[in-house]
């Protein structure tokens, strides 16, 4: 048991849950064995507590260091802000800078506001959404955080949030009057969809929508949602705290040409430094006046400085367009490694946020066990691949060829029925579950 492990131990006694994100729990990927925590961070490489090297070939950062870590020229922007004085009385110029830079990139938009993480800028959209219509409930397509707003739509034990993202949310905590003030329909599902307007359009305030996640949208459905809100008078918001900045500069929506009254961002805007941002159209973004949205960590200077740096090195280098090409590779590695070793599997999703799926029974074991034999070949993989500009041909070719021998590992042990044999461990978590330390 390395330092990090043995850390791990201790901080499930003093930190309930262990970590602060449920994404980044040891037991998502290898239970016992994985690093838990790092001691450096640069480009795709990552040392833990035991000066253990890795290259990180899987979620870099939950996706929010999209220029890859420690980028020299974000990070030489934020020390300037810092020498500066990261807070003070005074207001800080960047946030009406960053303002003008999303707007110009969204044209549709004319105002912003400004948070710290993705799931207290969904809270502030919803807000404004409820003050500006006057009306209580919302309609949802994705996964858009914890708050009670979202995770009320568990409520009655339908779990009608399992299909997105992280299934078993737990509803203990949330008021069980908030049971009905938001509604889940699916993608596509004009039917259920349908449903949720037909009965609740007179009190609906806002539909939200993840545009593209787990694959590239239909701009027809989106189309078709856009114009029912518009009919009944509802605010339509996009959720772009994953999409944002991985397919195009700015809200994946910009591709499909559907634009929203409201659109939030976070992760990758700021290339890891804490930023979310709500941005829309004036006539329902100034009804924000009319409510009480207000935190003194929201007029900090370094988020709105490391995201103008991020953005303008973005549009500079034209990272999406390399990121799309090593995704896409990385789609490539997986499908052939696992065509030659004779392993069925489902590679898929949009080439910045692709993962891949063992067909079977046995997926989630042989998803440890992969997690396992990268790790002691030097990396840090799972079954998703967020891929930053970091990211470099060299490093995919390295990947490849010991993902393939991996692949071939796991096609054997499949065969001879030793998967869990082999696994050092238990099997990782799929989904939210409650830890005992």
């Amino acid at each position: 048991m390395g330092k990090g492990q043995k850390l791990y131990k201790k901080a499930k006694t003093l930190i309930p849950g262990g970590t602060q994100l449920l994404s980044k729990r040891p037991e998502m990927f290898l239970p016992d064995y994985w690093p838990a925590y790092y001691s450096k961070a640069k480009g795709i490489d990552i040392w833990d507590l035991d000066n253990k090297h890795y290259l990180d070939m899987s979620i870099m950062g939950v996706g929010a260091c999209i220029l890859g870590y420690a980028d020299p020229d974000v990070d030489q922007a934020v020390h300037k802000a810092i020498d500066n004085g990261s807070m003070a009385t005074l207001n800080c110029p960047e946030e009406v800078e960053l303002a003008e830079l999303l707007c110009q990139l969204h044209p549709w938009a004319d105002m912003v506001r400004y948070a710290r993480s993705g799931g207290e800028a969904m809270a502030i959209a919803v807000r404004i959404a409820r003050t500006a219509t006057g009306r209580n409930k919302v309609a949802i397509c994705g996964y858009h955080g914890w708050h009670d707003w979202y995770i009320s739509a568990n409520l009655g034990n339908n779990y009608s949030l399992d299909g997105y993202l992280i299934p078993g949310l737990s509803t203990a905590g949330v008021p069980q009057q908030l049971r009905g003030s938001t509604l889940a329909f699916s993608y596509q599902d004009r039917k259920s969809f349908d449903a949720i307007i037909a009965e609740h359009k007179d009190d609906l305030a806002a539909i939200i929508m993840e545009p593209a996640r787990g694959h590239e949208a239909s701009p027809e459905f989106l189309k078709y949602v856009q114009k029912e809100a518009k009919r009944v008078g509802t605010v339509f918001v996009f959720d772009e705290i994953t999409s944002g900045f991985r397919m195009c500069a700015g809200g994946i929506h910009l591709r499909y040409g559907v634009n929203p009254d409201i659109a939030v961002f976070a992760k990758a805007i700021s290339n890891g430094y804490p930023l979310a941002v709500v941005i829309g159209k004036r006539s329902v973004m100034d009804e924000a006046q009319r409510s009480f949205i207000s935190s003194t960590n929201w007029t900090e200077r370094i988020g709105p400085t490391a995201a103008i740096a991020t953005i303008k090195k973005y549009l500079q280098k034209r990272v999406d367009q390399h990121i799309i090409e090593v995704g896409n590779g990385m789609l490539g590695v997986w499908k052939v490694a696992a065509q030659e070793a004779g392993l069925k599997i489902h590679a898929h999703g949009l080439p910045t946020l692709g993962h891949f799926d063992f067909e079977g029974d046995n997926d989630l074991k042989l998803r440890t066990l992969f997690t396992q034999l990268m790790l002691e070949r030097g990396y840090l993989a799972w079954c998703q691949f967020k891929v930053s500009y970091a990211h470099q041909e060299e490093h995919l070719k390295k990947y490849k060829d010991d993902c393939a021998e991996v692949f071939s590992i796991l096609k054997k042990a499949q065969e001879q029925n030793r998967v869990e044999e082999m696994l050092k461990g238990t099997p990782s978590h799929q989904g939210f579950k409650r830890l005992v330390s």
